[in-house]
């Protein structure tokens, strides 16, 4: 693994999202999802749930299975963590999960779903809700398929379907909803 860890800072909320790791670009820029992926992802969260990027970073917990970027591969494209690397960071998402108990968590792609769930295929799980326990603590999970621009999954049938379903599953959960209404005020309260 490579650079500094990449978090996305501290924010109190209902709501975790984890990804798979930082690219190149986030530890530069300090922040996760902070690049091309990002700016996909980001554009899902305004069309389908009304939260604009600055919204969803002010309202959501970021994580991801690996904190630091991995590295490229041998045809230069970023490495997927190692399971020894996903082992290593795996506590530092518990301890997360432990000190949150977030009522809903947002996996984005198929190495996050992996972590909690095992089902391979993404038409098997984007679009729908499950109910997960982890570190002592039970929450919804809703998956999403990686923003990436190398995967056309999301662009085509039925990934294009299903991930409209699983972002109008998010816009309706109520940890959303209550993010989006009660957010300013437990800030005020700490």
């Amino acid at each position: 693994m490579q650079s500094t860890p990449v978090s996305g800072g501290a924010v109190l909320s209902d709501v975790m999202l984890i990804g798979q790791a930082p690219g190149p670009r986030e530890p530069v820029l300090q922040r996760p999802f902070a690049h091309t992926a990002g700016k996909t992802m980001f554009r899902w969260f305004e069309q389908f749930c009304g939260l604009n990027e600055a919204a969803v970073r002010s309202t959501i917990y970021f994580a991801a299975v690996c904190r630091c970027f991995p590295g490229k591969n041998s045809s230069g494209s970023d490495r997927v963590p190692a399971p020894d690397e996903i082992r290593n960071c795996s506590s530092w998402m518990d301890d997360e999960i432990k000190t949150l108990r977030p009522r809903r968590i947002i996996h984005v792609g198929r190495l996050a779903i992996m972590q909690f769930i095992d089902r391979a295929k993404l038409e098997k799980v984007i679009g729908r809700k499950f109910r997960v326990k982890r570190a002592g603590h039970s929450f919804d999970l809703i998956p999403l398929p990686h923003p990436s621009g190398a995967s056309p999954w999301h662009k085509i049938s039925p990934g294009k379907e299903l991930l409209e379903k699983a972002l109008r599953k998010i816009a309706r959960h109520p940890a959303t909803v209550n993010s989006k209404l009660i957010w300013r005020p437990r800030i005020q309260e700490l």
